[in-house]
């Protein structure tokens, strides 16, 4: 599966259940970062691991690099 592709199914899928009926919530600073930490979780399944050319080894997305890659894929 690609990689556009599960992002998508995750804007489908996890993001409508976690925001089901949200208008009712009072979201306080804590569960707002509870919720990124989350979906920077997913992100990286989702993006998996990078090779690094340079250093010869594999390295995980920072979190900048996740949402250009995220950005640049929807």
């Amino acid at each position: 599966m690609s990689k556009k592709l599960k992002l998508r199914l995750k804007n489908i899928t996890i993001d409508k259940t976690l925001t089901c009926a949200s208008e009712n919530w009072t979201l306080t600073k804590t569960d707002r970062k509870q919720l990124n930490i989350f979906e920077r979780k997913v992100y990286r399944i989702i993006l998996g691991p990078v090779y690094y050319n340079e250093k010869e080894n594999w390295r995980i997305l920072s979190n900048k690099e996740k949402y250009a890659s995220v950005k640049n894929l929807l």
